[in-house]
C-alpha cells in the first residue's frame, strides 16, 4: 500500500526530516500588517520578532479552510493509495475540523489525526506514522494506532518571558510583571486533551530553569521511548541550546536527539528563547 503522510506546518520537523521521510506539509497562515504569509515558506521567526517589537501586538494566525485542505489532499494523493494527515491540536485551532470535512470527499482514502499536540509533539506522531508505514502497516491501522498514542507524547516547554503569552491573552498583566520581577519561568505543558496548561514555575536564570526542567522530566518519565527526542526552541541563545543538549545526553539515552527551530505559527504564541524537550513515553 502506497501511503502518503502529511502534516500541518506546526509539526516543526525541519527540512531534513521532512524530506527524508517524504512528508507533505500544509502551511498555515500568518498575517503581518494586513499581508498573509505561509508558515515555513515565506516568513521566518525573526519576521515575527521584528513585527512585535515594532507594533507591540502579535501577528494573526489562521487555520486552513476545508476547501484549502481538499485541494491539498487531492494534490498529495496523486500516485498514492491513501493519505494520513496530522493536525495541530483541535484545542488550539479549527484546522482539524476543516481537515475532517475535506477528508469526506475522498471515499475513505484520507485519514485525519488530531495530534492533541503542537510543534514537535505533533512531529513525534508524524514520524511514528512514518515508522509504521515502513513496517508495512495499512493506512487505517496506522491512523488508529497513532491516534491512540497522543497521550504518550510529552509536549512541554519553558518560555523566557510571558510577554507573548500576555499579548495572546494567555496570562494577565500582573502575572507577566510579577514573573519578570521574580524571574519566574512557567512550565507550559499540553494535557491529554490537547489543552495548554501552566504546570509549575521555575525561578532564576533560564539556564538554571532549563537544567531543573530537564531533571524534572527525567524524574517524571522513568520509562520512555528511546527512538528519538526533540530539543525545539524559538531561536534560543546558543548557550541555552547547548546546555539542553548536554543535560539530555546526561539524563536520557535516546537513539537520536534532534534540534529544531519552531516555525512562525508556534513562535507567534511563545516568543523568543522558549525551549522544550519533547519525546514519547511508554
Amino acid at each position: 500500500m502506497n501511503i502518503k503522510i502529511t502534516s500541518d506546518s506546526t509539526c516543526d520537523l525541519g527540512r531534513e526530516l521532512i524530506e527524508a521521510n517524504d512528508i507533505g506539509i500544509f502551511a498555515l497562515q500568518v498575517t503581518l500588517g494586513g499581508k498573509s504569509f505561509r508558515d515555513g515558506v515565506d516568513i521566518t521567526p525573526q519576521d515575527i520578532f521584528d513585527y512585535v517589537a515594532a507594533n507591540g501586538i502579535l501577528p494573526k494566525t489562521a487555520a486552513g479552510s476545508s476547501d484549502e485542505y481538499e485541494n491539498f489532499f487531492r494534490a498529495q494523493l496523486e500516485g498514492h493509495d491513501a493519505l494520513i494527515h496530522f493536525n495541530i491540536s483541535s484545542k488550539a485551532s479549527s484546522s482539524h475540523s476543516a481537515a475532517q470535512i475535506a477528508a469526506k470527499n475522498f471515499g475513505g482514502k484520507v485519514f485525519v489525526v488530531d495530534s492533541k499536540a503542537l510543534s514537535t509533539g505533533q512531529g513525534l506522531l508524524v514520524l511514528k506514522a512514518c515508522d509504521l508505514r515502513a513496517e508495512g502497516m495499512d493506512a487505517q491501522t496506522i491512523a488508529t494506532t497513532v491516534q491512540g498514542l497522543t497521550t504518550k507524547v510529552n509536549t512541554s516547554f519553558v518560555p523566557d518571558d510571558l510577554n507573548y503569552l500576555h499579548k495572546g491573552g494567555r496570562c494577565s498583566l500582573a502575572a507577566m510583571l510579577g514573573a519578570k520581577v521574580l524571574k519566574l519561568h512557567p512550565l507550559i505543558e499540553e494535557d491529554s486533551e490537547g489543552q495548554l496548561i501552566a504546570k509549575k514555575k521555575y525561578m532564576g536564570s533560564m539556564e538554571r530553569c532549563i537544567r531543573t526542567y530537564i531533571g524534572d522530566l527525567r524524574l517524571q518519565y522513568r520509562r520512555y521511548d528511546r527512538t528519538r527526542c526533540f530539543i525545539t526552541h524559538s531561536c534560543a541563545d546558543q548557550q541555552l541550546v547547548d546546555l539542553a543538549k548536554r543535560e539530555v545526553a546526561h539524563m536520557f539515552e535516546f537513539d537520536a536527539v534532534y534540534e529544531t527551530v519552531a516555525g512562525a505559527i508556534i513562535t507567534s504564541h511563545c516568543g523568543r528563547n522558549t525551549l522544550g524537550v519533547l519525546f514519547m513515553v511508554e
